[in-house]
């Protein structure tokens, strides 16, 4: 089998190779501080070593540069107290807060890392609002790779220090998530090292793909339909949202899945730019602007800029894909639901797919299947959880 990067927008390929993150034509317009364009995907050709019960997963590294350490395969929850309080008997959880990091991102770092062995790259470059730091600084600490993470300075203390923890070296930026994006651009071109950055780097939505393999096959094993009927994501960058698609699309590609689940991009109404994309007409000349100041608690999903709106948004229009935006209060009702009615603790930021999924369930056939994604432990932000409770720390 072959991999390339492609464009999906102009069709151009590329070869897979450290420095080569956009399409040049495409991004040549790109601006400080707003959406990317010319964000590519991995595509491959050829026969692919593919089980159907989805053990066998298409990465475009091989499997011998992956460090070692256990990312992924995640337990998908069949919460039965949630099940029957809320009459969703098909209702589960993916929870992606028992990787090794306590974050979904180190589905992307793992393959990052395992891109960068396989090039002989020694060190890693990202901005993050916190879980990507410390996914990188983890995973980078179990491949021998040197990681610098640049993250705004109001982010949770426990992210953090799992940074420090972890070994990697921690800029902070007086400012927002956007501004710590460009800065570790700018570091990344300066010094020629690998960016891990969200969006910019299509193997950071690659690897994210690997949830939905897992989703289908725990699905096929419990019998039924391996494709759920609806998916909620917590969105910020968009990121996420996109590697779940990709994960499916290969997943139909491959024989394996009839139809593409509805997925939903739930956001905080703070935070809401790729949902009112999706809101405006689909012939507007530019549906993220203007570029709106975010202003949620939930920091994981916190952003001005989605970096990967435009392609984020291209899947959700292609695919019926749905946006629902919270308010940071119904993200702290959700969170206290999800923990006290199933054991698991998920930070504000994933809580928002909870709440996303609450309000919107009376829209939902409850015999449908449907898969909420938890991507961050509870413990990455105490400070708001025990806001949420009328806690003080």
């Amino acid at each position: 089998m072959k991999w390339n990067y492609r464009c999906p927008v102009c069709g151009k390929e590329y070869e897979i190779e450290g420095g080569r993150y956009l399409c040049d034509p495409c991004s040549a317009g790109n601006l400080p501080g707003h959406p990317l364009r010319g964000v590519l995907e991995c595509v491959w050709t050829g026969e692919v070593p593919f089980e159907k019960d989805g053990r066998t997963i298409p990465l475009p590294v091989a499997s011998g540069f992956f460090p070692p350490i256990p990312v992924g395969d995640t337990p998908l929850w069949a919460p039965a107290r949630l099940r029957e309080e809320l009459g969703f008997p098909r209702l589960f959880l993916k929870d992606d807060t028992c990787n090794p990091s306590g974050s979904f991102k180190d589905r992307a770092s793992y393959l990052v890392a395992a891109f960068a062995k396989e090039r002989g790259i020694g060190e890693i470059a990202l901005a993050s609002t916190g879980n990507a730091a410390s996914s990188m600084a983890a995973v980078g600490a179990a491949a021998g790779l040197k990681i610098t993470v640049f993250l705004p300075a109001a982010a949770p203390a426990a992210k953090r220090i799992q940074v420090l923890q972890y070994g990697a070296e921690l800029r902070e930026i007086r400012g927002s998530y956007d501004l710590a994006f460009d800065t570790s651009l700018e570091y990344s071109a300066e010094t020629g090292v690998l960016s891990r950055n969200t969006a910019y780097n299509p193997l950071t939505i690659e690897g994210k793909k690997t949830a939905s393999f897992e989703i289908a096959a725990a699905l096929r094993s419990l019998g039924g339909a391996s494709a759920p009927d609806h998916v909620f994501v917590p969105t910020g960058d968009g990121v996420i949202l996109a590697g779940v698609y990709r994960g499916f699309e290969d997943l139909i590609k491959l024989g394996a899945l009839e139809k593409m689940p509805t997925v939903w991009a739930a956001q905080a109404e703070g935070s809401g730019a790729i949902a009112r994309a999706l809101a405006r007409d689909a012939s507007a000349a530019d549906p993220f602007s203007p570029v709106v100041p975010a202003t949620t608690t939930a920091d994981s999903i916190s952003v001005d800029a989605p970096r990967n709106g435009y392609y984020a948004l291209e899947k959700l229009r292609k695919y019926g894909g749905k946006a629902v935006t919270v308010s940071d209060e119904e993200i702290f009702a959700a969170q206290r639901l999800v923990s006290s009615r199933s054991g698991l603790f998920a930070e504000p930021s994933s809580a928002c797919a909870f709440a996303g999924f609450l309000k919107v369930r009376a829209q939902l056939d409850p015999a449908s299947t449907v898969v909420v994604m938890l991507t961050g432990s509870g413990l990455k932000d105490i400070k708001n959880a025990a806001r949420a409770v009328g806690a003080e720390v």
